[in-house]
């Protein structure tokens, strides 16, 4: 079956039901609208800060954009690229694009205008919907982009090479497109995070989506009632796949544009959401505030929320400690996966383990993991590169053959993750196997130097990087962000530090912002352009 037989059978069952709310705090402020107003306005049908969508309008938009595209001439396996922010078109189109027949390439919506070029170059992309925040991104490239044959806006004032898509939707069909889709069709194309150079396309078919869907209700076993609070960006798997569970129990889902936690909370509040998965800087800044007294709970009611999950990076286990201390009632889970495995759940703790706070689990429903050191499966306890298997792993890198052959082998995906195994079977990340720091002979995982350095009070978020030394090869340096308000230096630093062994202390400590990806991964690329050209300089003048 294909991913869209979900949604159709949704329109037909629950057809007049809501399936997805977008909030928009910003347009509320913006209109002099305050958070407690919100509560009592925001079912007004003309408020821009609340719109929402049943089931039946869901399918109907997505079968309009999908005739459209057919009567275009776009034939099945067209890619057709989506670069929008989070909104209440974003889904439909989507979908539409899956029932034509034509493979879905969402965009990262961070792109700069090279950027945005050389992902529908590489993806051989001929549609493109844009929304009006890219247009000053988009104007410069356009006229050396020689693929895309079609432009669609999402807007009002479209550009002059772009057509109102949403209009010319309006005089299309809202029936099913004559287009049958199996599990082996291609779907989707999504890009790798680029955070080594520029995004490899990661290509999947509909049997991959749909797999998705079943592992995620498997872990977090969505009901009809539930009602899920989604906020990092769609265009990336993590945020869609966990969605994928709404779409199967046929439950609601709300799309937040903002990540204050005086919104997320008021979002839960208002919205009676159940799930909310949240990356680990938006968790913190909500301890935060809490802890500040910024924020009240007393202001919020929250006992219908019961599940909290994190995924996109490694979780701190203190982070974890400090959540369940104030929602004890909460389950919490957290979720490991790649877009090359069609997002989270290939490995996932599980709401039943919160006892190991600090793994990221056992292999997920319908999945295998291993995990070994070159062609040899390592012992418990013994560090090596994970591997998983399983229906989502990604069918190739588009038109990179090379780079597929390296991380796809007889069916295992190599994940380029370090990580170990307990005598429980639980595994834990160690680290990017790109990023082990290797000074003096020993090898450093900053994610563990990062874990310790985070159970420090004033300390918000750290990053711990390699910076290139003449005697040792490598020294580890912590770039430290401070919670607001407060104040500290190397030497305290250094003298929190004490409690770890002398060889993974850092050498080097920064105060400075810690940049993150919209999907909460640190830019660890970003800090070694920043600090390591610093590095040599410093050692050429001292040498």
């Amino acid at each position: 079956m294909a991913i869209t037989d979900f949604l159709e059978r949704n329109a037909r069952l629950y057809g007049q039901e809501t399936a997805l709310v977008e909030l928009n705090p910003s347009e509320a402020r913006d209109n002099g609208v305050t958070w407690r107003d919100f509560q009592l306005i925001e079912t007004a049908s003309d408020a821009p800060y609340r719109r929402e969508i049943s089931w039946k309008d869901f399918d109907r938009k997505a079968n309009r954009f999908a005739n459209l595209l057919l009567s275009r001439g776009v034939k099945p396996g067209t890619k057709v690229a989506i670069l929008l922010m989070n909104c209440l078109e974003w889904l439909p189109l989507y979908f539409g694009i899956l029932k034509a027949g034509c493979i879905a390439v969402p965009m990262n919506f961070r792109y700069s205008s090279d950027e945005i070029k050389y992902c529908l170059d590489l993806a051989d992309v001929e549609v493109l919907v844009f929304g009006p925040e890219f247009i000053s991104r988009m104007d410069p490239i356009v006229p050396e982009i020689s693929g895309v044959k079609t432009y669609f806006f999402v807007g009002k004032a479209a550009p002059a090479y772009s057509e109102d898509v949403l209009r010319l939707m309006g005089y299309c069909s809202s029936s099913a497109p004559p287009v049958k889709l199996e599990d082996e069709d291609l779907a989707a194309i999504y890009f790798s995070s680029g955070t080594t150079g520029f995004p490899k396309a990661i290509l999947h078919n509909h049997g991959a989506l749909v797999s998705s869907c079943l592992t995620e209700r498997e872990h977090h076993g969505q009901k009809r009632e539930d009602v899920f609070l989604c906020i990092p960006p769609l265009y990336h798997t993590g945020a869609k796949m966990h969605w994928f569970g709404s779409l199967l129990s046929g439950s609601r889902a709300v799309l937040l544009r903002g990540v204050k936690p005086e919104w997320i909370l008021r979002a839960v509040t208002e919205e009676k959401c159940t799930i909310v998965w949240l990356l680990v800087p938006w968790a913190q800044d909500i301890l935060d505030a809490i802890d500040s007294g910024r924020i009240s709970l007393g202001d919020y009611y929250l006992d219908q929320w019961r599940l909290m999950h994190i995924g996109a990076q490694p979780v701190p286990p203190s982070l974890v400690g400090r959540w369940l201390k104030i929602f004890p009632h909460h389950q919490y889970d957290t979720n490991y996966g790649l877009s090359e495995s069609i997002g989270p759940g290939c490995v996932h703790l599980g709401v039943e383990n919160t006892h190991k706070v600090g793994a990221i689990g056992k292999p997920g429903y319908l999945w295998e993991a291993k995990i070994v050191n070159g062609e040899r499966e390592v012992s418990r306890g013994e560090v090596g590169e994970l591997l998983v298997k399983g229906p989502g792993v990604m069918l190739c890198y588009y038109k990179n053959p090379e780079a597929t052959a390296e991380v796809l082998k007889d069916g295992w995906l190599y994940t380029g993750d370090m990580a170990k195994e307990d005598e429980d079977g639980f595994i834990y990340l160690v680290d990017r196997k790109k990023d082990v720091i290797i000074s003096g002979g020993e090898n450093l995982y900053p994610v563990q130097i990062e874990d310790y350095l985070r159970a420090f009070d004033k300390i918000k978020d750290v990053a711990v990087i390699g910076l290139p030394d003449a005697r040792l090869g490598e020294i580890c340096a912590a770039i430290i962000e401070l919670k607001e308000g407060e104040t500290s230096d190397e030497e305290e630093i250094n003298a929190f530090c004490g409690g770890m062994p002398r060889y993974k202390r850092p050498k080097k400590i920064f105060f400075d912002k810690v940049p993150r990806n919209p999907t909460g991964k640190i830019e660890k690329p970003v800090l070694r352009e920043k600090y390591c050209k610093g590095s040599l300089v410093e050692q050429q003048i001292n040498g």
